[in-house]
């Protein structure tokens, strides 16, 4: 009986697998490079260009209310809530698992994506704070609003939230969780389920007591969570690095040589090496994917610009900075590609061979506080889009209640059929966002063209509706003392 439903399990993995693969290959793929040159192009390579801006956008206070609270969260406290859900598993066991199938090349391709993707963030959260809507705790959005708002096609934003729903609060919430389980039991020497159960239910209260808590709650654990972890993963890693100085040289050009398969690993070919680095690139730092909108719609600032700055700022930490990191900690110490398991295994065996046993444990405190807060961000996220689909107080303790069942599962079940599926729905997600902000980014290049000509005017730019008369939809930007909170002085 259990070899029948090994075997079906089996059958169902590879099917999902292999029609995630053609759907990646064939469609998802070619619309994410075609459009990302599209907007890099079109937007006068914004992601590069004002790279400046984006530093300075991301240190700016959240205007008050009336009530002289914050109106909701500060660019940096979204930019922490959308960096919870990109540095986590993605980072450490995806980057691990893209060297592991299709070799160093697949780094150099993340690299690509991260670089072109920029401009793929920055339009999609600039539209995500244009259509944000207000509600208790602040701000709301993303790509369901703006597909409502923008495109008059509520079904379709209908369709992205649930995708959403089914991909982050679940499938790759379960993942976290079950990356946190395994990394604990490898550390602790222990197999069999009493400890995975131990691990669940302890992450399972941990998630119930954030997020029935609200967006604030969340900011205020992942403002001080992300930060903080990805500052000790990065020292460590760069300790890493450096105990292994002499072999940068040879890492850096195998990456480079490997991405056009001149020396693809495991007889990798060159397909399998870009699609691991685009796939895994994706999944780490969200960009274009639809996400992170979620996060830069709840905060408060001046103009939509500005978070589209910000978002595009995240891109970058995200992947070269946090995924550099872990591909120099892999490949500084020369691991054996050949049979290398997909994972973290390869991040947790090059930790120990340059520092000792000691390191696992390091590791799994930085797994665990970095899964978490992505468990948290993608949380928000379904909250996001459910509170789109519907606006009921019953529906939202429901969900809220399963996502803590799903942590709970995760922690316990195989993630190889959850990962396959979860790659699966997020080509699906990728695809419908990828549509609606191309059709609509045609109003963020206005907004761009609004927001430089107020920097150049020596302003901080302030972004009202009344700016874009021809477009409807916009719920919030009512006029400058409203997003600004300050009563404008009218000059005699």
């Amino acid at each position: 009986m259990r070899a029948g439903a090994a075997q079906n399990d089996r059958m169902l993995n590879d099917w999902i697998l292999t029609g995630g693969d053609a759907l990646w290959t064939w469609i998802v793929l070619p619309v994410v490079a075609v459009l990302g040159v599209y907007f890099t192009v079109r937007s006068g390579v914004v992601q590069l260009r004002l790279l400046p801006e984006m530093f300075r956008t991301l240190t700016n206070p959240a205007p008050k209310g009336p009530d002289g609270r914050a109106q909701s969260v500060s660019a940096f406290g979204a930019f922490t809530i959308s960096a919870a859900s990109r540095v986590g598993v993605g980072n450490i066991a995806g980057v691990g698992t893209a060297i592991a199938v299709g070799g160093p090349g697949a780094v150099f391709w993340m690299w690509l994506m991260a670089f072109v993707g920029g401009a793929s963030a920055f339009v999609e959260s600039t539209l995500g704070q244009l259509f944000k809507t207000r509600d208790a705790d602040g701000f709301r959005g993303g790509p369901a609003y703006y597909m409502q708002r923008g495109l008059k096609a509520r079904w379709m934003g209908i369709l992205f939230a649930v995708i959403l729903i089914l991909c982050f609060p679940f499938a790759f919430s379960s993942l976290q969780a079950n990356t946190i389980s395994v990394t604990v039991a490898t550390t602790a020497g222990v197999e069999g389920g009493g400890l995975a159960w131990g691990v669940g239910i302890l992450l399972a209260v941990l998630t119930g007591l954030v997020i029935f808590g609200g967006v604030r709650r969340i900011a205020h654990v992942t403002q001080a969570v992300v930060p903080t972890m990805a500052l000790v993963y990065l020292l460590t890693g760069l300790v890493v690095v450096a105990l292994n100085a002499e072999r940068i040289p040879d890492v850096v050009g195998a990456i480079f040589t490997d991405a056009f398969g001149f020396n693809e690993v495991l007889g990798a070919t060159l397909g399998t090496v870009i699609m691991q680095g685009v796939k895994r690139g994706m999944f780490s730092n969200e960009a274009g994917l639809g996400s992170a909108p979620n996060a830069g719609a709840t905060a408060a600032v001046t103009h939509p610009v500005k978070q589209g700055l910000v978002q595009s700022l995240g891109v970058y930490f995200d992947t070269f900075v946090v995924c550099s990191v872990t591909a120099f900690i892999i490949l500084v110490t020369g691991p054996d590609l050949a049979n290398a398991a997909p994972g973290i295994t390869l991040t947790q065996e090059a930790l120990v061979a340059s520092l000792g046993s000691w390191s696992n444990v390091l590791l799994t405190v930085i797994i665990f506080l970095l899964a978490f807060s992505s468990i948290l961000g993608n949380y928000y996220y379904g909250e996001s889009n459910i509170e789109f689909i519907t606006t009921s107080r019953g529906v939202l303790q429901g969900y809220r209640a399963l996502v803590v069942l799903a942590i709970l599962g995760g922690s316990v079940a195989s993630s190889e059929l959850i990962w396959n599926t979860a790659d699966g729905i997020m080509g699906l997600m990728a695809l419908v966002n990828l549509v609606a902000i191309a059709l609509l980014s045609g109003i963020v290049w206005k907004l761009l063209a609004d927001y430089l000509a107020q920097r150049r005017s020596g302003l901080d730019p302030v972004f009202t509706r009344d700016r874009l008369p021809e477009v409807s939809g916009i719920e919030c930007w009512e006029d400058e003392r409203t997003v600004t909170g300050v009563t404008p002085v009218v000059k005699a």
